[in-house]
């Protein structure tokens, strides 16, 4: 036993790195839930002792290797809270209003409803995570296909790269965006600055291609358009005081992460307050069952596995390796982290590989400082958050969409959605570039 702890101890970078490159074969082959998965290597992690289980070492001393220090607890109440206030909002039926308000404005046509959908997922997941924004817009989409008698298909493949573009354009959009917020201390008025501008022309762009590649079966008759143009949206609200006590809270949470950088109180706590302030109206046991405990728990193996890796000294040798590999170039370190993040983003589920990819470049940024490493904060974001467009399991709001979509009878194979997936993701990361390229590496001078 002794041998085997010895061996571990001294090959602690090769162990841990092992371990989180199971865990991403696993959580790529989908066989096993993801939050098993990650539980599981995170209960390995700590029973070969690559992290301490316990708080102090045996003379009493404060151990900087408990597990506990390597959960991003910010994250966690920033994403349990946000899931409390985005249900407690729901029930009022807000979202739905607004949806169908969007749409009567469109008088039923279809490439008018085409982009009114698309812009609406965006808008909604730069405030609202993207699985919640696309649970909430698929049955009002289902719903105006049938009366168009159109193939809903292209506005969901629309919806899902929407509600992925929109979510990089916050702090609060993505769970990537949440990951990088809390690890390089940006706040949320620093991704609307850096990112909004950036995010909109990347929508907008992507939007006129799709719409253009499916405006074929955009098409309807007119008497179908007038149904929908007279869509009945007087019953849509369920309750009104929910809907102004849970606007309300939204609204002033929102403004608590923009001014953040006054308050210097964390986006966690000011989501974690909007969330009780709504819970005192409410029954928390039926709104819990409807928080994502499974996404949460993901996170929290995720951290744990990452943690042991960091402790080893692993994400130092990647940092040192890129630092070599680019010969400390601020512009080849931007593309490389923009690119591959967009590229593997694609393949496996872009929050475990910001989980990985964050204290990286945090590494890099204490030995290089703060200025070198800015914009490679906003090349991880861009490309990982964009870069879940590229397959049907890229993004967890991909794959709800699929599934619900499969389950109505319109599934959505891998490769056809692919096709526009591969294309979508091009473009977005070719603007992203320019962008970073003109905004931080002066390219134009």
């Amino acid at each position: 036993m002794e041998f085997v702890t010895a061996f571990i101890q001294s090959n602690a970078i090769a162990v841990s790195a092992a371990i989180l490159i199971i865990a991403y074969i696993f959580i790529a082959i989908e066989k096993i839930p993801k939050t098993t998965i990650a539980l599981l290597c995170g209960s390995i992690t700590l029973i070969l002792g690559l992290l301490s289980q316990y708080q102090t070492t045996g003379d009493g001393a404060f151990d900087p290797r408990y597990f506990i220090n390597f959960i991003d607890f910010n994250v966690i109440f920033l994403l349990v809270s946000m899931m409390i206030i985005v249900s407690i909002c729901a029930r009022s039926g807000m979202f739905n209003w607004i949806a169908n308000a969007m749409l009567k404005k469109t008088k039923g046509h279809p490439v008018k409803i085409f982009f009114a959908l698309a812009i609406f997922t965006a808008i909604a997941s730069a405030f609202l995570d993207n699985v919640t924004t696309v649970i909430l817009i698929m049955p009002v989409t289902f719903v105006i296909a049938k009366e168009l008698d159109i193939n809903p298909i292209p506005f969901l493949i629309t919806e899902i790269m929407a509600s992925n573009i929109g979510g990089t354009a916050t702090l609060i959009g993505d769970p990537p965006n949440i990951i990088i917020g809390s690890v390089a201390g940006l706040s949320f008025l620093d991704f609307l600055k850096e990112l909004t501008g950036i995010v909109a022309l990347i929508l907008i762009v992507n939007v006129i291609i799709l719409a253009f590649i499916f405006k074929k079966q955009l098409v309807t008759t007119a008497d179908k358009m007038e149904k929908v143009a007279n869509l009945d949206n007087s019953n849509t609200i369920t309750d009104k005081f929910l809907l102004w006590r849970s606007a309300i809270v939204l609204v002033l949470v929102i403004i608590g992460f923009v001014l953040h950088d006054v308050t210097h109180i964390q986006t966690s706590i000011t989501a974690m307050l909007g969330a009780s302030v709504l819970l005192l109206f409410e029954k928390p046991a039926k709104i819990f069952e409807e928080v994502e405990w499974s996404t949460i728990f993901f996170f929290i193996g995720l951290f744990i596995i990452i943690g042991a890796l960091d402790a080893a000294g692993g994400i130092k040798l990647m940092a040192d390796w890129i630092l070599h590999v680019t010969h400390g170039s601020q512009t080849a370190a931007s593309m490389i982290v923009i690119w591959c993040s967009g590229i593997l983003s694609g393949v496996i589920d872009n929050i475990p590989y910001t989980a990985t990819m964050a204290p990286m470049l945090l590494e890099i940024q204490n030995q290089m400082g703060a200025a070198y490493a800015h914009p490679l904060w906003w090349c991880l974001s861009l490309g990982a958050c964009l870069g879940g467009n590229m397959t049907i399991i890229g993004a967890a709001a991909n794959v709800i969409v699929s599934e619900t979509a499969a389950g109505k009878g319109h599934p959505i194979k891998f490769m056809y959605y692919l096709k526009y997936g591969v294309l979508v993701t091009f473009v977005s990361l070719v603007l992203s570039t320019l962008y970073i390229g003109i905004r931080f590496l002066h390219w134009l001078g």
